[in-house]
């Protein structure tokens, strides 16, 4: 996905540098080609899309991904040569295995373990959060190179496994030592990974001072951070050769700069989010003047959480994976700082941020950036500040919680600085960004301007923006704390919206905006939600500064909010309405409870209380459908018999008064044919929330479902 003279594609789910072309395109220039699993050959099942908050595939890469079941495999063509792989993938929680690996048909001796250990992260204490962060990234040199045209496959052990996308990469040789450096082996440093070499790395760092601290292929382990890091070069042989396994690498407060890290890897065992610990790549300081380049950095809390003195720091060509919180903060006083050209993958909050805490983040910027799937915050935030720049990049699939980009006064804690003088927002690209809110029960659109706590009176100008594929809403004006703060002196000049699911413009804040150059098509609802929250706050004015086109309708009805695809055909026919919405029952048995039936794991499953028939099930849809075809399964494994369960279906408009909808009837279940049950709906019904209620069951003394899926469609 360069940034410079190469264009995107965005389509059969893939996502891939093309070949130079005279204009440039949001993103990193990346060293790989990532290959969508939904796009490649499989025996196993396609999930998605999704985009139910605490569904599997709505925390995938296109919202989709492909389900193995043992012996299934999923099988790439590769694009380029490549002789490297780094696969996203997800098993269910507390289980582990491992992936055979097939290069053009034939099995290789190589494996790829998987593992649910970095997953499955729960935060109560943020609102609104769920269960998530259900992806993992595993990465393998395959042993040879692979051309363009072959095929590399992936085959489940055993474990169910979850494939999401994989990168292919041509991995360089290792590099050599630098004349005059100072090895960490040389000081006693333990390249096996079973000694404890963090004395080693302090010693070379010492000895090295105003040179080079080099740290030869292998692995290192390191049981407490580093500190009192200044004026020296930490080198590797590569991020795929040299690895350092610590949970927490530099932790300081403060430094005198001059620091440059580069080439190596930083691989992590947080497997949890404890914010008050510095479980971080560097926590703190580096200095004035430094840098960090190259670098593959995984399961920590944080990539970076940045406080003190970092004025001109560099961040370039890293690759970010999978932690529990952000990929990077600048966390106020940052001073000339430069983001750019790094790749983030599976955030478990903002991906790159700016929060100017105790002082304002001043004259810096996120350039070029590639961000996919944080599932619990925006790809990028800027929370206060003044002449910050966020240019140039692609953020894709953000889950919960979050935005595509959110430019916003949220202060969190003081004493905060708020937005001030220019933000600039300049030719971003957003793909399936924006998600529903659970603690404002609405959306938040693919690219946010947020009075949460305070006016803005910044000038915020948006210009050359793409944003295709948002669930929801394409640009949100909004006052997040409800206190109805002015969202002023905001410009959008030049823009191009495909398919959004609601609205072009959801304004729910009093204030102004000028549009210009901004042209829609495949529009959900309307072109314009203009609703301030609270009601007599202030009206939001739109102002037509020309040139804008396919987005001229208002919704007309502030009492309700559009759902996507209303007034035009459903974006996604195809989706189960059930999949992650709410759902109740008359009683459950240990941990079955009646969520299993709705979480997208046919493996999982609600169980009424024993010998006591008749029980129910309901779940509630959020908005009346017209249902027309359930879909009902227990656990595919042979080990569950076959069994006929007396259902009869009922359906609520309200959730007080139940109509029968399909009558008393008994539905056979057998693993030999899947384990499932298909009931049709009657034409003309419509409900909210749908209740089985079941009398019998004649494989055991209780109702049980795996999953309960609801289509619109026969």
């Amino acid at each position: 996905m360069p940034s410079r003279g190469a264009v995107v594609a965005l389509a059969a789910g893939m996502l891939v540098s093309l070949a130079p072309t005279a204009h440039a395109a949001a993103g990193a220039t990346l060293p790989f080609t990532s290959v969508e699993a939904e796009s490649a050959t499989t025996t196993g099942t396609r999930i998605g899309p999704d985009y139910t908050q605490g569904t599997l595939a709505s925390e995938a890469s296109g919202r989709q991904a492909v389900r193995l079941g043992s012996g299934q495999r999923v099988e790439f063509t590769l694009l380029r040569a490549a002789n490297a792989v780094n696969l996203s993938y997800s098993v269910p929680d507390g289980q582990s295995g491992s992936l055979n690996v097939y290069v053009n048909g034939t099995r290789t001796a190589r494996t790829l373990p998987v593992t649910s250990k970095y997953s499955y992260v729960d935060t109560g204490w943020i609102a609104g959060a769920r269960t998530h962060h259900f992806f993992d990234d595993a990465r393998l040199l395959l042993g040879r190179n692979v051309q363009a045209g072959d095929k590399v496959a992936f085959e489940s052990t055993g474990t169910q496994v979850t494939v999401d996308v994989a990168d292919f990469e041509q991995v360089a040789g290792a590099a050599a030592q630098p004349a005059g450096s100072v090895s960490v082996v040389a000081e006693g440093a333990d390249p096996s990974g079973n000694g404890d070499s963090t004395q080693a790395f302090r010693d070379a760092i010492a000895a090295a001072r105003g040179g080079v601290v080099w740290i030869p292929p292998g692995d290192y382990k390191l049981t407490s951070s580093l500190s009192g890091v200044r004026d020296v070069t930490l080198q590797g042989a590569g991020n795929w050769y040299s690895v350092v396994h610590t949970s927490r690498f530099i932790d300081q407060s403060g430094s005198s700069g001059g620091v440059h890290i580069k080439d190596f890897a930083v691989i992590g065992e947080v497997t949890e989010r404890v914010d008050s610990s510095p479980d971080n790549f560097v926590n703190g300081s580096l200095g004035p003047n430094s840098s960090v380049s190259g670098m593959w950095i995984q399961h920590l809390k944080c990539g970076f959480w940045l406080t003190g003195n970092n004025d001109n720091l560099v961040v370039e060509n890293n690759r970010v994976l999978d932690t529990t919180a952000d990929g990077l903060n600048l966390n106020g006083s940052a001073k000339g700082v430069r983001v750019r050209n790094n790749f983030l993958r599976n955030q478990g909050d903002d991906a790159l941020a700016m929060w100017s805490l105790y002082a304002p983040d001043t004259d810096s910027s996120f350039e070029n950036n590639t961000v996919s799937q944080p599932n619990l915050a925006n790809g990028i935030a800027i929370y206060g500040g003044t002449d910050l720049t966020v240019r140039g990049n692609l953020i894709s699939d953000t889950n919960a919680l979050g935005s595509g980009i959110a430019i916003s006064n949220q202060k969190f804690a003081d004493p905060f600085s708020p937005l001030a003088g220019t933000i600039t927002v300049d030719g971003n690209t957003l793909v399936r960004t924006g998600a529903v809110n659970p603690n404002w029960n609405h959306p938040m659109g693919a690219l946010r301007v947020d009075s949460y706590d305070s006016a803005i009176n910044a000038t915020v100008s948006i210009t050359n923006t793409t944003i295709t594929d948002s669930p929801y809403s394409a640009f949100e004006f909004v006052s997040g704390g409800g206190q109805g703060y002015p969202v002023r002196n905001v410009t959008v000049n030049g823009a191009t919206v495909r398919g959004t699911g609601t609205v072009v413009v959801q304004a729910e804040a009093q204030g102004a905006a000028t549009f210009r150059d901004v042209t829609a098509s495949s529009v959900g609802a309307a072109g314009v939600y203009n609703c301030p929250y609270p009601a007599n706050s202030g009206p939001f004015t739109l102002t037509d500064g020309g040139g804008n086109a396919g987005w001229s309708s208002t919704w007309s009805d502030c009492s309700t909010w559009p759902r996507p695809g209303q007034g035009t055909p459903d974006p996604y026919p195809g989706r189960n309405l059930a999949k992650g919405r709410p759902a109740t029952a008359t009683g459950s048995q240990d941990v079955y409870t009646p969520g299993k039936a709705v979480d997208g794991d046919a493996g999982s499953y609600w169980e009424s209380a024993n010998n006591a028939f008749p029980q129910s099930w309901t779940v509630d849809l959020g908005s009346s459908y017209a249902v027309r075809r359930l879909v009902l399964k227990l656990p595919p494994s042979p080990a569950w018999g076959a069994r006929t369960q007396t259902i009869t279906v009922l359906g609520s408009t309200d959730g007080s008064a139940y109509s029968t909808v399909a009558g008393s009837q008994g539905y056979r279940f057998d693993p030999a044919t899947g384990n499932t049950a298909t009931v049709s709906l009657p034409g003309g019904t419509n409900l909210r929330y749908l209740r089985l209620s079941v009398s019998a069951n004649t494989g055991w003394p209780a109702a049980q479902f795996s999953e309960v899926e609801a289509y619109l469609g026969s």
